[in-house]
């Protein structure tokens, strides 16, 4: 049987190769450009997402779906961000300014240093494949299927700094610099990795968020 997700379209984000992943896992989804009285009741969440934060927040709340996300957050259903859709989920962001976020977290998201710990340059943005390390545990979470040191996808150069105990879920070193990789509270979960781009690690991600 398959189960009902509903994805978020703002125009911003790599929807194609996360519907096909979601599919591939076995939801049927529904994708919305708008919102409307009815999404709130939708099973499962899910706000992808690539580009500037600022730019994200804009078309959010263009489209309503900056009250349609807060208002879901609150009915204990599962709900899903990914990539710039996790960075959302805080407070703030400094990229290309200060912008608001939909405030679902504490925290900032700001500028993944330009320097490794050793205080020599590295690439950013952050691209490529990175060994996953945990923060908390994974049981009973959409990295349940995961292994520690499961290599996942970024591409990314700004990232979250949760400011609450027990929400980094996972992290990876990058030179020497740790980046939070997954967040959770309750209901809310966040992935600054692609999961549709990383194969079966991500996939199980997706599968494990579909059987919440």
């Amino acid at each position: 049987m398959s189960i009902p997700v509903t994805v978020l379209d703002y125009g911003i984000g790599n929807q194609l190769n996360v519907l096909r992943a979601l599919e591939h896992c076995g939801a049927s989804v529904k994708v919305v450009q708008k919102a409307s009285a009815g999404d709130v009741e939708a099973q499962r969440l899910v706000l992808p997402g690539v580009g500037a934060f600022g730019d994200g927040m804009a078309e959010l709340r263009a489209r309503g779906f900056d009250d349609l996300v807060k208002r879901f957050a609150q009915t204990g259903r599962p709900f899903l961000g990914i990539c710039v859709g996790m960075q959302v989920m805080f407070e703030a962001s400094e990229e290309m300014g200060e912008h608001a976020g939909l405030g679902l977290l504490a925290g900032r998201v700001r500028a993944i240093p330009a320097t490794g710990a050793d205080g020599a340059p590295h690439r950013i943005p952050h691209i490529g494949w990175r060994p996953l390390q945990p923060d908390a545990p994974w049981q009973e979470t959409v990295l349940a299927d995961v292994r520690p040191l499961d290599r996942v996808y970024f591409v990314h150069s700004f990232a979250a700094e949760p400011a609450q105990d027990g929400v980094r879920l996972a992290h990876v070193d990058y030179d020497g610099v740790p980046i939070c990789a997954a967040v959770h509270r309750d209901n809310l979960y966040g992935c600054q990795f692609h999961p549709e781009r990383s194969a079966e690690p991500g996939l199980s991600v997706l599968r494990r968020f579909l059987g919440s």
